[in-house]
């Protein structure tokens, strides 16, 4: 089993930045890669960004530019830094991790509120 916690959640104005980090713990071992999702109020789940164990990464579209994923090994902890937030980036975000390629284990999630 995998255990995932997020924190770095919070409020910030349009324009403003936040860093999300994903605490990894247990069998990490089995872990394929790390990916960020989020879910707006009244809107369905979606895409985020993901990191894979050789470091490659891929983005949704509406974050591409804004948003970086990354990965501290040593710390077992991956990060979403997100810069020139928008009023549209506010959702709960969630941090997810697969086994053999699905996405098996999520977080609790974190609130990110962005006010225009």
């Amino acid at each position: 089993q995998v255990q995932l916690v997020e924190s770095g959640g919070g409020w910030v104005q349009a324009g403003g930045s936040l860093r999300l980090s994903c605490a990894a713990s247990g069998s990490i071992s089995s872990i394929n890669s790390v990916g960020w999702f989020r879910r707006a109020p009244g809107k369905a789940r979606e895409f985020v960004a993901r990191i894979f164990s050789d470091n490659s990464t891929n983005y949704a579209d509406s974050v591409k530019g804004r948003f970086t994923v990354s990965m501290d090994n040593a710390k077992n902890t991956a990060y979403l830094q997100m810069n020139s937030l928008k009023p549209e980036d506010t959702a709960v975000y969630y941090c997810a991790a697969t086994k053999l390629w699905v996405w098996s284990y999520w977080g609790q999630g974190t609130q990110v509120t962005v006010s225009s």
